[in-house]
């Protein structure tokens, strides 16, 4: 009978072993060589550490990823970005509670996924953080078979949908829709009825969702919902300046504009600019996120706060945390949104 036979055989009750003591005993060694492994000490065979350690994890154990030192993933995509260090900020600013190590890589495709999951699995993790990012059905099974878990910060698609979003996948998020919504009727509150909205990627289920909240606040108020004054683009102020000019050099141009993030905000800002035009007597303008930058801007930026330091906290708790702690076994935690009013937003002007 091979050893991983013993071990899912060990009870006569169908129950797995979950004491250290059973655990010993189901890998045939002894308790002390299991708290060893558990502890992440050297002076037990790899190959022991190995199959001790797959067995720890099996029962919910976090085995320390190496001598002393225990470690999380922290995988993100676009880095060097106030909306990326805020994130990095929570999730090292968690740790920092803790003994536990935050390691940063980029990951933005499937590729770098998977190179990342072979380092990962080589040295020991107790599990990712993925932000923006949900591995396919492919790699999700090749982490659980690793006996990596896996929390995602915003997740692409929505909780609770078909395949790799079916809800088996532990997420954080906002109220992105009614974050949305609250910019939106902010606006309408100030007087503007020609509002535009400038969104993210279509593939992206947060900025579907606040585009969604704009179109719920027009309805609302009555207002008609023009999609020819609906923009989407990459999340960047690059992006921002080029779909703000479109909104603008229409015939009958807004007079007021939601945008998907701050950054995109900044970019409308500088079309205003470019075109002479300034903010808010010429066009009201929100963001979303509030990162630091957002009081610096020309005028301060009015925008939907995300809390971003505090999404990447709690998916480090959710991670690390104890096993029966009814936060830890969440499968998905929004965490709310609240709009920051500030000099970028008035009524529109009179007409002439």
């Amino acid at each position: 009978m091979s050893m991983d036979d013993r071990y899912s055989g060990f009870s006569k009750s169908g129950e797995r072993p979950r004491s250290l003591t059973s655990i010993a005993a189901a890998a045939g060694v002894s308790v002390s060589t299991v708290s060893k492994v558990l502890n992440g000490r050297t002076d037990v065979a790899p190959e022991t550490r190995e199959r001790v350690g797959r067995m720890l994890r099996r029962h919910g154990y976090r085995v320390a990823s190496s001598p002393g030192i225990s470690m999380v993933d922290f995988l993100i995509g676009p880095l060097g970005s106030p909306w990326a260090d805020e994130l990095v900020r929570g999730a090292v600013t968690a740790a920092a509670e803790t003994e536990i190590s935050v390691i940063v890589s980029r990951v933005t495709s499937a590729a770098e996924f998977g190179r990342w999951l072979r380092i990962a699995s080589a040295r020991g993790t107790l599990g990712a953080l993925s932000v923006l990012y949900l591995p396919d059905e492919e790699t999700l099974t090749a982490l659980e078979k690793a006996h990596v878990p896996l929390v995602v910060i915003d997740p692409p698609a929505e909780p609770g949908g078909t395949g790799a979003g079916d809800g088996s996948i532990r997420s954080v998020g906002t109220t992105n829709w009614q974050g949305g919504m609250t910019a939106t009727r902010h606006l309408i509150d100030l007087g503007h009825q020609r509002i535009a909205a400038i969104g993210g990627p279509d593939e992206l289920w947060s900025c579907r969702a606040r585009l969604d909240g704009y179109r719920s606040a027009l309805r609302r108020a009555g207002l008609p919902v023009s999609e020819d004054l609906v923009r989407s683009g990459e999340l960047c102020a690059e992006d921002g300046c080029r779909l703000a000019g479109s909104l603008l050099g229409l015939a009958d141009p807004p007079t007021a504009i939601v945008t998907g993030n701050d950054a995109q905000a900044f970019g409308v800002l500088q079309a205003l600019a470019a075109r002479g035009l300034r903010a808010p007597a010429d066009v009201s303008v929100t963001g979303f996120d509030d990162v630091p930058v957002a009081t610096w801007s020309a005028p301060p930026l009015t925008t939907v706060r995300q809390p971003l330091a505090a999404m990447a906290a709690t998916a480090f708790w959710m991670l690390t945390g104890p096993a029966g702690d009814a936060s830890v076994t969440a499968r998905h935690v929004e965490l709310e949104t609240t709009l920051v009013v500030r000099d970028s937003t008035a009524p529109p002007r009179p007409a002439r």
